[in-house]
Protein backbone atom coordinates (compact mmCIF):
# COMPACT_ATOMS: atom_id res chain seq x y z
CA UNK A 1 0.00 0.00 0.00
CA UNK A 2 1.42 3.61 -0.79
CA UNK A 3 1.42 6.23 1.33
CA UNK A 4 -1.70 8.21 1.93
CA UNK A 5 -3.07 11.10 2.83
CA UNK A 6 -4.19 11.97 6.72
CA UNK A 7 -7.22 14.41 5.54
CA UNK A 8 -8.68 10.75 3.62
CA UNK A 9 -9.30 9.21 7.07
CA UNK A 10 -12.93 10.10 7.39
CA UNK A 11 -15.38 9.87 10.40
CA UNK A 12 -19.09 10.26 9.51
CA UNK A 13 -22.10 10.43 11.83
CA UNK A 14 -25.81 9.69 10.69
CA UNK A 15 -27.32 12.97 11.08
CA UNK A 16 -31.02 11.96 11.03
CA UNK A 17 -31.41 7.55 11.76
CA UNK A 18 -31.89 7.38 7.72
CA UNK A 19 -28.97 6.78 6.63
CA UNK A 20 -27.93 10.49 5.58
CA UNK A 21 -23.60 10.59 6.71
CA UNK A 22 -21.80 13.44 6.96
CA UNK A 23 -18.36 14.02 7.71
CA UNK A 24 -17.65 15.71 11.08
CA UNK A 25 -16.53 18.63 9.81
CA UNK A 26 -13.15 20.91 10.80
CA UNK A 27 -11.61 17.68 12.31
CA UNK A 28 -7.68 17.78 11.90
CA UNK A 29 -6.80 14.51 13.15
CA UNK A 30 -8.42 10.68 13.12
CA UNK A 31 -7.87 7.58 14.73
CA UNK A 32 -9.40 4.59 14.93
CA UNK A 33 -8.13 1.51 17.07
CA UNK A 34 -9.73 -2.17 17.14
CA UNK A 35 -8.97 -4.39 20.02
CA UNK A 36 -10.12 -8.27 21.08
CA UNK A 37 -9.90 -9.26 24.58
CA UNK A 38 -8.01 -12.66 24.69
CA UNK A 39 -9.69 -15.18 27.31
CA UNK A 40 -6.50 -17.66 28.41
CA UNK A 41 -7.34 -21.34 28.79
CA UNK A 42 -3.63 -22.18 29.88
CA UNK A 43 -3.60 -24.92 32.20
CA UNK A 44 -1.26 -27.61 33.97
CA UNK A 45 -1.58 -29.71 31.11
CA UNK A 46 -0.61 -26.45 28.18
CA UNK A 47 2.69 -27.37 26.11
CA UNK A 48 5.96 -26.73 27.07
CA UNK A 49 4.16 -24.77 29.96
CA UNK A 50 3.13 -22.02 26.45
CA UNK A 51 0.05 -19.82 26.94
CA UNK A 52 -2.89 -21.00 25.43
CA UNK A 53 -5.91 -18.64 24.00
CA UNK A 54 -9.69 -19.62 23.03
CA UNK A 55 -9.93 -19.18 19.56
CA UNK A 56 -12.77 -16.47 18.90
CA UNK A 57 -13.83 -15.81 22.48
CA UNK A 58 -13.33 -12.35 24.42
CA UNK A 59 -15.31 -8.77 23.78
CA UNK A 60 -14.38 -6.69 20.55
CA UNK A 61 -14.01 -3.23 20.55
CA UNK A 62 -13.58 -0.47 18.54
CA UNK A 63 -12.73 3.51 18.88
CA UNK A 64 -12.79 6.74 17.22
CA UNK A 65 -11.13 9.88 18.51
CA UNK A 66 -10.49 12.95 16.58
CA UNK A 67 -9.71 16.77 17.14
CA UNK A 68 -10.27 19.78 15.17
CA UNK A 69 -11.71 22.85 15.17
CA UNK A 70 -15.42 24.01 14.76
CA UNK A 71 -16.42 24.49 10.61
CA UNK A 72 -19.81 23.05 10.49
CA UNK A 73 -22.95 23.86 12.80
CA UNK A 74 -24.23 20.95 11.84
CA UNK A 75 -22.16 18.19 12.60
CA UNK A 76 -21.22 19.95 15.96
CA UNK A 77 -24.43 19.95 17.12
CA UNK A 78 -25.44 16.40 15.81
CA UNK A 79 -21.92 15.47 18.27
CA UNK A 80 -22.85 17.63 21.28
CA UNK A 81 -26.30 16.31 21.27
CA UNK A 82 -25.29 12.45 20.97
CA UNK A 83 -23.11 13.22 24.15
CA UNK A 84 -25.93 14.40 25.91
CA UNK A 85 -28.83 12.16 24.86
CA UNK A 86 -26.37 9.14 24.66
CA UNK A 87 -27.51 8.06 21.94
CA UNK A 88 -25.43 5.32 19.73
CA UNK A 89 -26.49 6.06 15.94
CA UNK A 90 -24.58 4.30 12.94
CA UNK A 91 -21.00 5.68 12.37
CA UNK A 92 -18.86 5.43 9.47
CA UNK A 93 -14.73 5.58 9.15
CA UNK A 94 -13.41 5.94 5.69
CA UNK A 95 -10.48 4.11 5.85
CA UNK A 96 -8.25 4.97 2.83
CA UNK A 97 -7.16 2.19 0.27
CA UNK A 98 -8.54 0.03 3.34
CA UNK A 99 -12.39 -0.09 3.04
CA UNK A 100 -15.35 1.71 5.46
CA UNK A 101 -16.28 0.16 9.10
CA UNK A 102 -19.62 0.97 9.98
CA UNK A 103 -21.73 0.78 13.10
CA UNK A 104 -22.92 2.12 16.37
CA UNK A 105 -20.58 4.44 18.51
CA UNK A 106 -21.54 6.11 21.51
CA UNK A 107 -19.96 9.51 21.95
CA UNK A 108 -18.05 8.92 25.16
CA UNK A 109 -16.31 12.13 25.58
CA UNK A 110 -15.93 16.09 24.18
CA UNK A 111 -13.45 18.31 25.01
CA UNK A 112 -13.20 22.05 23.89
CA UNK A 113 -10.04 24.57 24.42
CA UNK A 114 -8.93 27.77 23.20
CA UNK A 115 -6.21 30.09 23.89
CA UNK A 116 -6.12 33.88 23.48
CA UNK A 117 -4.64 34.18 20.27
CA UNK A 118 -5.68 31.41 18.97
CA UNK A 119 -8.95 29.02 17.72
CA UNK A 120 -11.37 27.12 19.73
CA UNK A 121 -10.51 23.47 19.29
CA UNK A 122 -12.47 20.13 20.14
CA UNK A 123 -11.50 16.51 20.88
CA UNK A 124 -14.32 13.81 20.36
CA UNK A 125 -13.98 10.08 21.40
CA UNK A 126 -16.33 7.15 20.49
CA UNK A 127 -16.65 3.44 21.62
CA UNK A 128 -18.39 0.68 19.50
CA UNK A 129 -21.89 -0.10 20.97
CA UNK A 130 -22.14 -3.27 18.88
CA UNK A 131 -21.30 -5.26 16.18
CA UNK A 132 -19.26 -3.65 13.55
CA UNK A 133 -19.40 -4.29 9.67
CA UNK A 134 -16.35 -3.93 7.13
CA UNK A 135 -16.69 -3.05 3.29
CA UNK A 136 -13.61 -3.23 1.41
CA UNK A 137 -12.59 -0.75 -0.81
Amino acid sequence: MAAQNGKDLLVKVDMNGSGLFETIAGLRATRVSFNAESVDVTSLESQGGWRELLSGAGVKSAAISGSGVFKDAGTDERARQLFFDGETPAFQVIIPDFGIVEGAFQVTGIEYAGSHNGEATYEMSMASAGALSFTAL
